[in-house]
């Protein structure tokens, strides 16, 4: 059986701003944007690989290269993720707290 292919959708805030965008046109490891778009295609496929819980509906796809980059995300269904915020290790606790402001106002959002 096929599993429903993923559709990555970008979170914005009410200005517009989109965080997740923002972080990765910004990080300077060229190899890490390029990693991080490899497994943002294994999860269209269906395949999270190493992603866990942090809480409040944000999941943290956690990635072995450099120091520890994380990308945030929530699911809407099966077959949708909202890409919400990336960041590393240091600074973990921080980058999960706005990521679920982020998920919270996106699901404040759908309700309106």
């Amino acid at each position: 059986m096929n599993r429903p292919l993923v559709e990555l959708r970008e979170y914005l805030t009410a200005d517009g701003h989109n965080p997740f965008r923002d972080w990765l046109t910004n990080l300077k490891d060229r190899q890490a944007r390029a990693k991080i778009r490899v497994r943002l295609n294994r999860i269209r496929l269906g395949n999270f690989g190493d992603c866990k819980s942090v809480g409040q509906g944000v999941l943290e796809l956690r990635l072995t290269h450099g120091p520890g980059y994380r990308v945030y995300l929530g699911r809407k269904g099966q077959t949708v993720v909202i890409l919400l915020y990336g960041g590393h290790k240091k600074n973990q606790s921080r980058d999960i707290k706005l990521a679920q402001e982020y998920w919270a106002d996106y699901l404040e959002k759908q309700h309106e």
